[in-house]
């Protein structure tokens, strides 16, 4: 077997393992890992978002790098910065302190709590893969991740996130409350941790690690993934149905839709399909990898119009319309 395949399926086992009942969630991370993204993920307080995240650097073996975003974080919290320092024969020296940002996954928690010029500290690393400071380019350790989180429903005290933010990140994630019997499970798996941390104390054997490398191995064979001119077509005439809705009059996607997706998004829906038809096993990518990716793709980088709102439809519904709309061929 494939040992970089083999690597991913057991670090998706482990997700699923950690975070009981989302399973979309544990999919659409490893997905963006794979593609080379960043992931947005959205959900109620205590929806695991945090422990998502954190269950991959411990199952991948990944340097990891939190910040709490908050109104008084400033740029260099989450860059690092030049600091002065005297050199042993009294010169004055200026060193880099590294911010958290030079890990390999990085957590923006709460990041819609801090504002835009913090926001934006991340634009440069989230698209060069590299943190200029002082007028010193310095590339980041790769792989390269940042998963960041937010609560749709708080917004006190928040900045929302620019269009040109949102749109660095290649997936956004909305995390639902899990269902009756994974509530059940989550319990159990909580209590089942407390009594491993007193075993874990007594020298029970850690958890195995992923080597990151196997991430880099696994993208080279993801770019080998082939695409057929009609899954191109699919997938470009699904981006142009958000741009010029009016091709198909016969629903209301032109009341609906303000602002259709970058080629950004193209982009990034070619990149996500062909990974989730690598991690299932496949050469090539079917109509059903495109689809399957759509909507954190396409969702959080449409505008809605007035007309949506007066209908009472959601990102979700758009998406599900164009999906049901665009014809495959």
């Amino acid at each position: 077997m494939n040992p970089s395949h083999q690597a991913m399926q057991q670090l998706l086992s482990h997700l699923q393992g950690s975070v009981i009942g989302q399973t979309q969630v544990a999919q659409g991370i490893i997905i963006g890992l794979l593609a080379g993204g960043h992931v947005l993920l959205e959900g109620l307080p205590g929806t695991a978002k945090t422990r998502a995240v954190k269950a991959l650097a411990q199952g991948l073996g990944a340097s990891f790098g939190r910040v709490q975003f908050t109104p008084d974080l400033l740029p260099s919290d989450v860059t690092g910065t030049d600091l002065y320092q005297e050199s042993p024969d009294g010169k004055p020296l200026l060193t880099f302190q590294p911010g958290p940002v030079f890990n390999q996954i990085l957590l923006a928690d709460e990041i819609n709590r801090a504002p835009a010029k913090v926001q934006a500290a991340l634009l440069e690393a989230m698209a060069e893969g590299a943190v200029t400071v002082g007028g010193t380019s310095r590339p980041l350790p790769q792989p390269f991740i940042v998963l960041a989180t937010q609560n749709p429903i708080e917004q006190e005290g928040t900045y929302p996130l620019p269009e040109a933010q949102i749109d660095r990140f290649m997936l956004k994630i909305t995390i639902d409350y899990p269902q009756e019997t994974d509530e059940l499970a989550v319990v159990r798996l909580v209590r089942g941790e407390e009594t491993g941390a007193q075993a874990k104390q007594e020298g029970a054997t850690p958890l195995p690690q992923l080597d990151p490398a196997l991430v880099l191995e696994a993208r080279a064979q993801i770019a080998q993934v082939q695409v057929s001119e009609l899954v191109d077509r699919y997938l470009v005439n699904l981006v142009m149905a958000t741009r010029d809705p009016s091709r198909y009059p016969q629903t209301p996607l032109a009341q609906w839709l303000e602002v259709g997706v970058s080629p950004r998004a193209t982009i990034a829906l070619d990149r996500c399909a062909r990974a989730a038809a690598w991690l299932a096993g496949r050469d090539h990518v079917t109509p059903d990898d495109v689809r399957a990716v759509a909507r954190p793709v396409l969702e959080h980088r449409l505008s809605l119009g007035y007309g949506a709102a007066a209908d009472g439809i959601s990102r979700a519904q758009v998406i599900q319309t164009l999906l049901d709309q665009v014809l495959i061929g």
